[in-house]
């Protein structure tokens, strides 16, 4: 009876350590916190409120279509990456603003991937990518129970394709207004 007791401890405690063995080797989201430096702004952008942000319009607050009126709801990664390009900096700072006078309203930020690279693998990457904006959003005064980030990997491509363009339309995360 001792034996079949340790020996079945003995397995429990080999399958949890293989369970938690990963190879996946991801830092921390790259994301600064500027809020206390000085940015350099054109203040053409704002003249009214000399603020440097280009004021917001909203699309109906429901659903799918709330957000910002004519900004991106999708942000794009380099290959391998979960550090936000420049370009996207407007976009996310529209949405950060737009849910910042918005608080009922909430967001999913979904990380996507693609097709290369294990289930394991991409199901982290993509999770850092939703982590990364929603770091950027939260900098931004963004507060944290208005945000929730899941990542989908592979699972879900915008492209089905298996060439760089559609590889490049599947490493994104998806703003979605809930």
């Amino acid at each position: 009876m001792r034996i079949k007791l340790f020996s079945a401890m003995v397995i429990t405690v080999m399958v949890l350590l293989a369970g938690c063995a990963s190879k996946v080797k991801l830092n921390e989201v790259p994301v600064e916190d500027k809020s206390s430096s000085s940015v350099n702004v054109d203040p053409s952008l704002n003249a009214k409120s000399g603020t440097g942000v280009t004021n917001v319009q909203a699309n109906s607050l429901s659903g799918m279509n709330a957000g910002p009126v004519g900004v991106d709801k999708i942000v794009y990664f380099d290959y391998d990456s979960y550090t936000i390009r420049p370009e996207a900096q407007p976009a996310i700072a529209a949405h950060a603003k737009f849910l910042v006078s918005n608080k009922s309203l909430k967001v999913s930020l979904e990380g996507h991937t693609d097709e290369r690279g294990g289930r394991e693998y991409n199901l982290a990457l993509g999770q850092k990518r939703a982590d990364a904006v929603r770091k950027a959003l939260s900098l931004l005064g963004v507060s944290e129970p208005q945000m929730e980030s899941v990542s989908f990997g592979k699972e879900k491509p915008a492209s089905t394709g298996s060439d760089e363009v559609a590889y490049a339309k599947n490493r994104r995360v998806e703003i979605s207004y809930r």
